[in-house]
């Protein structure tokens, strides 16, 4: 079975698109690792393109947010005034969608999925001793997580050897190839669809073929400029709409 993991879509419909249709023909099933909403323009569309892909969906903190089942106080105004403006946009059904996500983390066949930590959906797992406690706790070899918006993860070899994976394809590639080796624990981040902070501004997904040991980061190019007319004129906060652009 090849898996299509993809996470942070946050509302970039125009990025979404762009990474479906590279990744046309590559999976047979979709694995969203949460905050399909919040920051950008379209908050309606990305839930009606993730739901009909069908697969499994866990919740982000801007999904909990959006929906009404957190609270904001621990959101920094600018994206306090996001999610304000998307509880405003989204129609009845999918706000009930968002408030039925379920919680990670979650087993998926032979992986583990989650959106920040396996012990906390909101913790930002940025470091090697941040990530140790989940690679050596996780029930399975393989965990996917998001949340940092950064392509990549952790490695666990014996009881405390973490090593930082470099993942993400360079610049002028497309995808990178990781091996998965036995004998050794995975955390991996897909990268973000739509809010990349690794630098590259490009949308970054996963395709995940662990039956045969394989897993291809991805990186695609997609219309930045044209999410940016809309998150202007749909009066979202500037730095959002100039942060697209720099992968930042």
């Amino acid at each position: 079975m090849r898996y299509l993991i993809i996470s942070d879509i946050h509302s970039n419909l125009t990025a979404l698109e762009t990474a479906l249709t590279t990744a046309e023909g590559k999976w047979e099933m979709a694995v969203c690792l949460g905050d399909l909403v919040g920051y950008g323009p379209d908050p309606n569309e990305v839930i009606d393109r993730v739901r009909s892909l069908g697969g499994v969906t866990i919740r982000g903190n801007h999904d909990k947010a959006v929906a009404g089942t957190d609270d904001i106080d621990d959101f920094n105004p600018i994206a306090r005034a996001a999610v304000l403006w998307t509880r405003q946009q989204l129609r009845p059904e999918n706000r009930e969608y968002l408030k039925n996500l379920p919680k990670g983390p979650q087993t998926v066949n032979a992986f583990s999925i989650a959106h920040g930590s396996i012990y906390d959906e909101d913790e930002y797992v940025f470091s090697p001793a941040l990530a140790l406690d989940a690679l050596a706790n996780s029930p399975n070899a393989v965990t996917f997580f998001g949340h940092t918006h950064i392509q990549g993860g952790f490695t666990l070899r014996g009881k405390d050897d973490v090593q930082v994976l470099r993942a993400a394809p360079g610049a002028g590639r497309e995808s990178f190839n990781l091996s998965i080796e036995p004998d050794t624990k995975y955390l991996l981040n897909p990268g973000s669809i739509g809010q990349s902070r690794d630098g590259d501004a490009r949308a970054g997904f996963a395709i995940a073929d662990l039956e045969h040991g394989k897993v291809e980061f991805w990186r695609v190019p997609y219309d930045i400029e044209r999410v940016q007319q809309r998150m202007t004129q749909a009066g979202l906060p500037e730095p959002l709409i100039l942060r697209l652009a720099f992968g930042r």
